[in-house]
């Protein structure tokens, strides 16, 4: 049996294109160049039929190491808490106050950018501190 290196990450959303944008922001991802034969993404959103248009999304990290983020269009809204969500590494190797400033400073960015802080997490002798989050249609994630 092969074993499998890479890995996708796919997202049910509403507005595929939209939350893409917002994780490349928060990830430093890229958006891929629009399809062969196309100038621009607009300019492919237009080629399709209206039920096809902004029905999926992707981005990916720049430098090949991270997993593909995939964003496709569902029907239904989001209901309930997540049952898998991104912990964004944002404070690896810091600890006490100096991790918590770094953690409080990526909130502050990513609530600018429509984020949502549910809650900060401080250190209790046992667990870093991390921060509860939702992105723009209220999938949970971490910033730890």
């Amino acid at each position: 049996m092969a074993t499998i290196r890479q890995v996708q990450v796919t997202f049910d959303c509403a507005q595929p294109e939209r939350l893409a944008r917002f994780w490349c922001e928060v990830m430093g991802y890229v958006m891929p160049p629009a399809p062969k034969g196309f100038a621009t993404w607009d300019d492919y959103r237009r080629s399709l039929p209206p039920e096809d248009q902004d029905a999926s999304f992707a981005c990916a990290d720049p430098s090949g190491v991270g997993p593909r983020l995939y964003f496709q269009r569902v029907p239904e809204g989001k209901i309930v808490k997540n049952r898998v969500h991104l912990c964004v590494r944002a404070g690896t190797g810091l600890v006490g106050a100096e991790r918590l400033a770094t953690l409080e400073a990526e909130r502050d960015r990513l609530v600018a950018l429509g984020a949502v802080c549910e809650r900060v997490m401080v250190a209790d002798g046992k667990n870093e501190s991390c921060i509860v989050m939702q992105d723009i249609e209220g999938n949970e994630f971490c910033l730890d």
